[in-house]
């Protein structure tokens, strides 16, 4: 690490949604990397910590585009991951309610950590499987359907989560690699990232 003065790349904001996006890019210099450069796309640096505050914002601003989700309305998911925190992220700075349903066996920390960002937890049984009344996707739906004002995003079924990305995410990497790019390798849950 240096200890001469960095420049700022960015001005101060006035709302942390501003710093969602435009991560850096690191090449891995420290690690044998075969006959190939390795970068990593540092998502760790959205203000939630991970890639999943992107699509936070992009559903919720979706859902308040379409008419779904109205001022001071209420929105619920279901997660077992960081969705759930971009969620929290987002919804707590615009002023909306957020329920979380999740599996009966998510960490303590995450509850914690989910509950500390003003998020409603709601446990769920992880011993069922979909199209059971207590699957948390099923709870979740049907907690939406029944609380007037309420919006289920569905992450998984929800055209904005893969839009994120295509609009975002993939953008930036191009620009990043300079349009050298062999290969992108990432994680896979509801397939949002790597379908956009």
């Amino acid at each position: 690490m240096s200890t001469s003065p960095t420049p700022v790349t960015r001005a101060a904001s006035a709302n942390v949604l501003d710093l969602i996006g435009n991560t850096p890019m690191v090449e891995v210099g420290r690690l044998d990397t075969g006959p190939c450069q390795l970068f990593l796309k540092m998502e760790s640096l959205n203000p939630g910590g991970s890639i999943k505050d992107r699509i936070g914002l992009t559903m919720i601003e979706a859902a308040e585009r379409d008419g779904r989700l109205q001022p001071g309305g209420t929105i619920i998911e279901a997660t077992a991951g960081n969705t759930g925190l971009g969620l929290a992220l987002v919804a707590a700075q615009k002023g909306y309610r957020l329920i979380i349903v999740i599996p009966d066996k998510m960490s303590q920390e995450k509850i914690f950590h989910l509950k500390a960002m003003g998020a409603e937890v709601v446990l769920t049984r992880s011993d069922v499987g979909k199209g059971h009344p207590e699957y948390y996707q099923d709870k979740a739906a049907a907690m939406a359907e029944s609380m007037p004002g309420a919006v289920y995003v569905n992450q998984f079924a929800n055209e904005a989560n893969p839009l994120a990305h295509e609009r975002t995410t993939g953008p930036e990497i191009w620009a990043q690699m300079e349009g050298r790019l062999d290969a992108v390798v990432c994680g896979v849950g509801s397939g949002g990232t790597i379908t956009g």
